[in-house]
């Protein structure tokens, strides 16, 4: 039997995973293009076919690159100089932020902001409710963890596991301040409904890692899900000058904390011969080379946490646990909206077919499903969502 639901009735999440746009109301994609902005002409190394016309989304380009390399070459506009000091190519941005999305920081999670929600738990007799498919696409009684989650992209997946009927979310983060915050946001949005719990754990200890682990086990059981979502980014750095202790040390929070976590959740759920899903947040920079910024050591840390994530998938497979990955594209985060920053979104936007950034809770359906059982035949998966960015 078939049953329907209200959307009224759903969290605002759980909505997201059946509404179809009607066709009238698709965008028209070569609307978008005609409203990209249009760069002056300049000679530039392009690859074409003289045999074919040119396509709308190639014109974009060829107009947007000469512009982008004057903006980050030679000259950096000077809203940047006022706020970053410059290299001989660019923006010397020394100062590593923590990011829970792509191949720039998730400035969002850099701001001290307190965290705020307004997210609506799952209902146990709502979820009785709905359809067998959407009952899949839950949450529902389950355990999930969420480092990187007090703030940025990983506290707006900590929402919407809420939204999709987890029954605890804790949320592992070194910002103790903000860490709280989100906890106290989610209890009020909840009417403490639903269990959440904070742990200050740095990811690239270990010890601090297994001790957090054995707590949460001890009052909540072996968790079900681990979204990894806490990273760091290194943007603007050329490789030449690139210190080679921050090199290690983005590799080390980014890889290693990521092999660290999802080591410590896969062993217990061995022990305990229980199935699980483990969600890698890595960018859509592991598979592509972003421009015009200058970052070797983060493209590196997000393709190796790519191949982690295929690699345990294939180990792990027998245990009937998942890993599966979410390469975002540009994300327009807090600390994004920035002078400094304008004359990079604008490239950013240009050359991406949707022309605009996505959005915090863009991330949101996608570490849903990963999460749930209705992806249980998905393991080993990298799923890029940045508007059609690497299209081009």
């Amino acid at each position: 039997m078939v049953r329907l639901v209200p959307n009224n009735l759903l969290p605002p999440t759980v909505p997201n995973f059946h509404q179809i746009l009607p066709t009238n109301q698709r965008p028209d994609v070569q609307k978008l293009y005609s409203q990209l902005p249009h760069f002056p002409s300049a000679n530039f190394r392009t690859v074409s076919n003289a045999s074919r016309p040119t396509a709308p989304h190639i014109n974009m380009f060829r107009r947007a690159a000469p512009r982008a390399a004057r903006l980050m070459r030679g000259g950096v506009c000077h809203e940047m100089r006022a706020t970053f000091a410059t290299s001989r190519r660019g923006l010397n941005a020394n100062v590593s932020t923590t990011t829970s999305d792509l191949g720039q920081p998730d400035l969002a999670s850099a701001s001290s902001a307190e965290p705020s929600s307004n997210c609506r738990p799952l209902q146990e007799a709502t979820y009785r409710q709905l359809p067998p498919t959407m009952q899949k696409m839950s949450l529902m009684g389950k355990v999930v963890i969420v480092t990187g989650g007090a703030r940025g992209l990983g506290y707006n997946m900590a929402e919407a596991c809420v939204e999709a009927g987890a029954k605890a979310i804790i949320i592992l983060d070194t910002n103790t301040a903000l860490g709280e915050a989100a906890v106290k946001a989610l209890h009020e949005a909840t009417n403490n409904s639903v269990a959440v719990a904070f742990y200050n754990v740095d990811v690239r200890n270990e010890e601090d890692i297994n001790r957090s682990m054995d707590e949460l086990t001890a009052t909540h059981g072996v968790p079900d899900v681990l979204i990894n979502s806490a990273g760091i980014a290194d943007s603007n750095m050329p490789a030449e000058t690139y210190d080679t202790k921050l090199f290690s040390r983005l590799i080390d929070i980014n890889l290693n904390g990521s092999f660290l976590m999802a080591q410590a959740l896969g062993k217990r759920l061995i022990e305990a011969k229980k199935p699980g899903s483990i969600v890698f947040i890595a960018s859509m920079s592991g598979g592509i080379v972003n421009y015009p910024q200058e970052q070797s050591c983060y493209n590196a840390s997000k393709a190796g946490v790519i191949m982690l994530g295929k690699s345990l998938a294939a180990e792990w497979a027998k245990f009937g646990i998942r890993v599966n990955m979410i390469s975002p594209g540009y994300m327009d985060t807090a600390l994004n909206n920035v002078p400094a920053l304008d004359a990079q979104k604008k490239i950013w936007k240009a050359l991406t077919p949707q022309s605009r950034l996505g959005a915090v809770h863009d991330l949101n359906g996608l570490a849903v499903l990963l999460a749930s059982d209705s992806s249980a035949f998905m393991t080993g998966s990298n799923i890029i969502i940045d508007g059609g960015y690497t299209l081009y």
